[in-house]
């Protein structure tokens, strides 16, 4: 038995075995300082805030291993660029939806400037026979020329009198 422990502590006084675990050592210190720049680098990709950067970074360096863990794991899902194009996609959106509207007989969705919709031929909007611009359903006369085509326009009177009028 005593030869045994002899082995054992004569490998671990041997040079080669204190080499290999000073490069082990060092592979690991290298592999904390690479996990540390990584938190950083991905801290700074995905924050927005200095001081969570800087809390996140000083954990990992505090933290050797369990810091970035902590980290991973409680990151943001997206990247702020991620962010900001969803962000603007959506303003995009809303943007389109606020021009188009919706057929009242087939519900198809159709621009402001339609006059008619295309799928169900339906008209939208009338002329004014006036100047023949565009008049939106609820407007009572043509705003650009003071037209209205609810008014009956009535002849003007002929200027000759009638035969009524020629017995006096």
């Amino acid at each position: 038995m005593d030869s045994l422990f002899e082995t054992i502590n004569k490998i671990i006084d041997s040079p080669v075995w204190k080499l290999s675990l000073y490069i082990f050592l060092f592979c690991l210190a290298v592999l904390w300082l690479a996990l540390v720049f990584w938190t950083y680098k991905d801290a700074r990709k995905r924050v927005d805030d200095p001081i969570i950067i800087a809390v996140a970074v000083l954990t990992s360096l505090l933290l050797p291993y369990m810091g970035t863990l902590v980290y991973a794991i409680l990151r943001p899902a997206e990247y702020l660029a991620e962010a900001r194009e969803r962000e603007l996609e959506v303003r995009a959106m809303e943007q389109e939806l606020q021009i188009m509207r919706a057929c009242p007989s087939c519900g198809e969705a159709i621009r402001p400037d339609y006059v008619a919709c295309p799928s169900c031929r339906r008209p939208l909007r009338s002329m004014c026979p006036a100047c023949e611009r565009v008049l939106e359903p609820g407007w009572k006369l043509c705003p650009y020329c003071g037209h209205d085509p609810r008014v009956k326009r009535v002849a003007p009177p002929l200027d000759e009198p009638t035969e009524m009028w020629k017995a006096e």
